[in-house]
């Protein structure tokens, strides 16, 4: 993954309501959810929750699929892991320093 992809992913999950988008993506799963069953946990209107979509499927971040009448978005997890594996990459030098059931490097 080249570094302004990286770039664009960061960018799109800078914006706290992308970022709301995107965790509700990663929980719901393979399952996706639709346009209006996110606009209406978030309380926000269909149009601006469109223009977010389209930054983070623009990101790779979300993808989008006809189903019926209905469009369901998922998260894009491969893309999703490569951004954190990017930025985990070099960590510690390389070495191997995350414990099991650790929660921070013990390097």
């Amino acid at each position: 993954m080249e570094e302004k992809d990286i770039g664009r992913a960061l960018g799109a999950l800078a914006h706290e309501l992308r970022l709301r988008v995107f965790r509700m993506l990663v929980v719901a799963g393979p399952a996706g959810l639709t346009p209006g069953v996110i606009a209406t946990q978030l309380d926000i209107p269909n149009a601006t929750l469109s223009f977010h979509l389209k930054e983070l499927m623009h990101a790779g971040l979300v993808t989008q699929e006809r189903e019926g009448r209905s469009l369901i978005y998922r998260a894009a997890y491969e893309q999703m892991n490569a951004v954190l594996g990017f930025l985990t990459e070099n960590c510690c030098q390389g070495q191997a320093c995350l414990a099991p059931g650790a929660d921070s490097c013990q390097c």
